[in-house]
């Protein structure tokens, strides 16, 4: 018979903890870093505190384990996206890959893990905020690059900067995800999707 722990060595747990770091993203997703207590988070991952503390460390540790599984799994179309082999191609493949997402699993959270945590304010999470912040930055540089690439090659028109295409297309990203989170149907975001790829810069 399967054993339903996932440690492989030592005294094994007594629950699965990939299968709870799963149900601490959802809650992180659905609430925000701030908004999760810890009851909230060793209620649905179905451990009490001390075998949190002992797996994942403290909250704010549970939490950046949390946000590495959604961006593994959940914005794993984002690399592959900047491969496309023009702007255009990175935008519709950003853009598809987000909609697939926000709308795929009707039993997942809806709205963007990093958007929802990029805004916390009290004191405690100050540091979630920045790694938050610093990630998004890491993505964002990455597309500058590609764009920078696609100007260079005569894709996009000679006052269009890189850097401004990249805002533009993270503001669209964000918006569909806050319109995802506010109930927007699968319909109504597909033609934002549609429209943004309908008026993307091309020379």
């Amino acid at each position: 018979m399967k054993t339903p722990f996932c440690a492989p060595k030592g005294r094994p747990r007594e629950f699965c903890t990939e299968e709870a770091l799963a149900a601490a993203l959802r809650v992180f997703w659905s609430k925000g870093y701030e908004g999760a207590s810890l009851s909230d988070l060793t209620e649905a991952m179905g451990i009490t505190r001390p075998s949190l503390y002992a797996a994942f460390g403290n909250k704010e540790a549970l939490f950046r384990k949390a946000l590495d599984l959604y961006e593994r799994e959940k914005l794993s179309y984002m690399r592959p996206a900047l491969e496309a082999p023009t702007a255009r191609g990175v935008a519709e493949r950003l853009l598809r890959g987000a909609l697939e997402m926000q709308t795929g699993d009707v039993s997942e959270p809806k709205g963007c893990l990093r958007v929802i945590s990029s805004v916390a304010c009290g004191v405690e999470a100050e540091s979630i905020r920045d790694e938050v912040i610093a990630r998004r930055k890491s993505s964002s540089d990455a597309l500058i690059e590609r764009f920078e690439r696609a100007k260079a090659a005569g894709e996009l028109p000679d006052d269009m900067s890189a850097e401004g295409l990249s805002a533009y297309l993270s503001a669209l990203l964000q918006g569909l995800s806050l319109q995802a989170g506010g109930g927007a149907s699968r319909e109504e975001l597909t033609q934002l999707v549609e429209t943004s790829l309908a008026v993307w810069p091309t020379r």
